[in-house]
């Protein structure tokens, strides 16, 4: 019996590419297990149903952006009539990929075996919401290590089917100045999922309310809603989303100089050089690791290597790898007033097919 810890050197860890969060919902919603919370009736199945719509239409909700995919929304407590009244407030056409159920089994009792089901039977699941977390327990007694434990294997099978699992709970009649421990039950219960929000509102009946966000890939946030027209409003600015450029301008980089070896420093003035971009040398060695893969599908091979304690980068264009076809991917926004949204940033990996194809793989030993 082999009993060391598995362990892995801060190199492999430097250095290799791991799969990013992936998000449901930009800055508030991620690939893993997350929980929302508010008291009884302040709208809570209102807000999960209008998630789940603006997810499976890809639509912002409360002006984020979403990735549309197909939703499963378990209102466990709730009939097909009422859901029905409901979807008539929120939309007035059904979604191809928002289904719905008021029945399931419970937590280590055959849920697990269902949702894995549900994500054969929707190979494009991105959501689960399960309408009350309640529902589908079968402990009784409240204690860290029993809410703990009952999450854990949902955490797990979120992390496993890469999909984002939204628990709908309750708060405590108590006020606390810090809106998470107002959350039911033990500290177990945040401290297993991946993030948490909060809904109180400011005064019973008001319809307004703020929204507390923390967890482990998100920034905590706190944004003012008013609920209209049966959805909740966020009123708070919210900032745009910045389109990630960074694999076009190493893309379009190697273009002209088909090779590169040397530090991180000698390639972040090469991009200056080339684009008046600024980047930082303790940082590009770690947004190359993270865009390998997508590098590599426009062409670019990357490996980084250390030798008498120093660190260099390699990078190597292929144009038979390139599924641009060797187009210029990355556009200079002159105007700066104007914003960076697909229609000025993207024109050219727009008009060469989005970067969906795939180049034929043929690259050199060793750089696989």
């Amino acid at each position: 019996m082999n009993n060391s810890i598995p362990v892995y050197s801060s190199d492999y860890v430097i250095n290799t590419q791991f799969g990013q969060p992936k998000f449901v919902v930009h800055q508030m919603l991620y690939a893993g297990l997350y929980l929302l919370a508010g008291s009884p009736k302040v709208g809570k199945s209102w807000f999960a149903l209008d998630l789940c719509l603006s997810v499976a239409n890809g639509e912002q909700f409360l002006k984020h952006d979403t990735a549309r995919g197909q939703v499963l929304y378990l209102s466990l407590e709730d009939t097909l009539v009422r859901i029905q009244n409901r979807l008539y407030e929120l939309t007035e056409e059904s979604s191809d990929n928002l289904f719905i159920a008021v029945e399931s089994k419970a937590l280590g009792n055959g849920l697990e075996q269902q949702l894995e089901q549900s994500k054969r039977d929707f190979p494009n699941l991105k959501l689960v919401a399960i309408d009350t977390f309640q529902k589908i327990r079968q402990a009784t007694d409240i204690s860290y290590g029993t809410d703990y434990k009952e999450l854990s294997s949902l955490k797990s099978l979120a992390d496993r089917l890469q999909i984002a699992i939204l628990l709908i709970h309750h708060t405590r009649k108590c006020h606390d100045n810090d809106p998470f421990n107002m959350i039911s039950g033990s500290t177990g219960i945040l401290g297993c999922v991946d993030g948490g929000m909060v809904l109180i509102e400011e005064k019973r009946g008001s319809r307004k309310a703020k929204l507390y966000c923390t967890g482990r890939d998100i920034e905590s946030q706190k944004y003012s809603l008013t609920f209209q027209k049966s959805r909740w409003i966020v009123e708070d600015d919210v900032l745009e989303r910045k389109p990630d450029n960074f694999s076009f301008v190493i893309h379009d980089l190697m273009m002209k100089e088909y090779s590169f070896h040397g530090s991180a420093t000698e390639l972040c003035e090469l991009l200056h050089q080339y684009f008046q971009l600024e980047y930082f040398p303790n940082r590009i060695t770690r947004d190359l690791v993270q865009h390998t893969d997508e590098l590599k599908n426009y062409g670019v091979l990357f490996r980084s290597r250390k030798s008498h304690g120093c660190r260099s980068i390699e990078l190597k264009y292929i144009f038979e790898g390139d599924s641009s076809n060797g187009a210029l991917l990355w556009v200079k926004v002159t105007d700066p007033t104007v914003p960076r949204n697909s229609e000025n940033v993207y024109p050219a990996l727009i008009s060469s097919g989005g970067g969906n194809s795939q180049g034929d793989g043929n690259f050199p030993n060793g750089w696989q």
